[in-house]
């Protein structure tokens, strides 16, 4: 009641996630999303080889198309943000799934590589980056209490993938070639328009109508019987129109909202991130090399990479689920930060493994590990930051995150072709997850824990931000809620005062007919709104 439509300038009230019903199809379609996002640029590598024979040139050359992809993944953060906030995820994932399909399917008609970097890379990069980010902040959207669970499931979608586009494109190969393969992909890659599709806002037309049925009906209550109800709600009506006249332009909507790097769970958060990138992806780049250098077959060697996938897969939901647990979720940095701290560890403890036996149980311990952090990365960073202000965020540090991946895996390349040891590179990776976790830890419960308890409870606001958000949506009904109810006082104090004057010259009319012979205006003082002192008098009794 008292709330206006998106369309005369204000914003309706969210509504609560659903927690379910067709959130699970969302979920289905981020499981999608995040597998194509995550296994694309490593799955694309199979066609490496025949693309050095057919453009003659070298490894390092054809490795540019993954590495483009992923840095329009992630430094296209705050373009994707910007696009969200202005036409809305739907919108965004179909022409990112549009994009996708289209440069792989140019990418099959290049004659050249610079014109792959331009297709494959740049092209399908940007379209699986305005895919990615939207499914997540849907995500966020249809999922509150169940969050961690539906964040760690849509995870799972990266090893999935992974165990399957590769050997996929293994076969595409053989049979078709690198160009008949590329075309097939493309045509894969349009699935994510249909996943974009499904990505729906919230119905809020039910609620909507059920407010402006909730308005007659109150306004019916409020009115004397009688063929004067009507007037009444055309009163009703014109002094709501009156309000909404003189109601203020809507403020334009941020595009990128940097009010987020005031939160200092957001600043700790980013540093971390930045450190754990810096090492994260070095170990299972060079794990193949490694193994092949310590005298594993070729084969066995490819294949600790599927153990590590393999693992990932179950990691990534249990995970979730525990993070979901009431005991956990409060705390589920400290989670995040024992995740960092177990991968560190793991690496940093299998430096000096010199067999099989060894590796395959790194792999093992490490698919654990990457999986919780794979789980808990997003949902850590929608606990602090809030769903409302999760497009700008994930944006902004997905750039940052953009620098550390073009920083980390290279130099640990280089490190290892000037020293000739892969063990210093372990030690040093691992140092790196190591340090990031217990920054995130320190700085959580230095910075945000003991500032909580010296502060005085807050007093409730409305329009702070923070928290989940079915309590965001649900302060926001009851500010609405009061909000409505002083829209009506205006419109039945008026219709009250004119019943009750109505009724007062009637009284005034029989007492002066019965006589006084008082003349007309004698003695009377002006009281409120026109009236006189016998009136006002008359009016109480009534």
């Amino acid at each position: 009641m008292g709330r206006a439509d998106p369309e005369e300038g204000q914003l309706p009230a969210p509504v609560k996630p659903p927690d379910g019903g067709w959130g699970w199809v969302v979920l289905f379609g981020c499981f999608v999303i995040t597998g194509f996002s995550y296994a694309f640029p490593k799955a694309v590598s199979v066609y490496f080889k025949e693309l050095m024979k057919d453009f003659h040139v070298g490894y390092s050359d054809t490795a540019w198309i993954s590495s483009i992809m992923l840095a329009m993944l992630y430094g296209t953060g705050p373009v994707c943000s910007i696009m969200v906030n202005q036409f809305g995820c739907r919108p965004v994932m179909l022409i990112g799934g549009l994009l996708a399909s289209s440069g792989m399917i140019l990418a099959s008609f290049t004659t050249n590589i610079i014109e792959l970097y331009l297709t494959a890379g740049v092209l399908t990069g940007l379209g699986m980056a305005l895919n990615f980010q939207p499914s997540l902040i849907m995500l966020g959207t249809y999922f509150d209490k169940r969050r961690p669970l539906a964040n760690g499931l849509a995870a799972a979608g990266s090893p999935v993938f992974l165990s399957s586009l590769s050997p996929l494109g293994q076969v595409l190969l053989e049979k078709f070639g690198w160009r008949g393969g590329f075309l097939i992909m493309g045509g894969l890659l349009l699935n994510c328009c249909t996943c974009g599709a499904v990505m729906r806002p919230l119905d809020m037309g039910m609620k909507r109508k059920m407010e402006k049925a909730q308005d007659k009906y109150e306004a019916k209550e409020m009115l004397p019987i009688g063929g004067k109800s009507e007037e009444g709600i055309n009163t009703t009506d014109g002094t709501k129109k009156a309000k909404k006249a003189k109601k203020k332009p809507k403020k334009g909507k941020k595009l990128l909202d940097f009010s987020i790097f005031s939160n200092r769970g957001f600043i700790i958060y980013t540093i971390s991130k930045f450190i754990l990138v810096l090492g994260l992806f070095v170990p299972p780049i060079l794990l193949v090399n490694y193994a092949k250098d310590t005298g594993v077959p070729d084969t066995e060697a490819a294949f600790l990479l599927s153990i590590i996938g393999f693992i990932d897969i179950f990691a990534r939901p249990a995970c979730g689920m525990v993070a979901g647990l009431k005991w956990v979720r409060p705390h589920v940095a400290y989670l995040f930060s024992f995740a960092m701290l177990f991968n560190g560890l793991t690496d940093i403890c299998s430096a000096r493994a010199s067999n099989y036996t060894g590796l395959v149980i790194f792999c093992v311990f490490f698919g654990i590990s990457y999986g919780m952090v794979g789980a808990l990365q997003f949902e850590v960073l929608m606990a602090i930051v809030g769903s409302q202000k999760f497009s700008s965020a994930i944006g902004l540090v997905l750039l940052i995150e953009a620098f550390a991946v073009l920083i980390g895996p290279p130099s640990a390349g280089r490190l290892v072709d000037a020293l000739k040891n892969y063990e210093v590179i372990f030690y040093l990776a691992g140092s790196e997850v190591v340090l990031s976790a217990l920054f995130l830890a320190v700085a959580t419960y230095c910075c945000l824990n003991r500032g909580k308890k010296k502060e005085p409870p807050p007093a409730k606001n409305p329009s702070a931000r923070g928290g989940s958000d079915t309590e965001e949506a649900e302060s926001d009904v009851q500010e609405a809620d009061e909000h409505s109810s002083d829209n009506h006082q205006p419109a039945n104090s008026t219709d009250n005062a004119v019943t009750a004057s109505e009724e007062a010259n009637h009284v005034a009319e029989e007492q002066s007919g019965e006589g006084g012979g008082r003349p007309k205006g004698d003695g009377e003082v002006l009281a409120r709104d026109g009236c006189t002192a016998d009136q006002v008098v008359e009016k109480d009794r009534f």
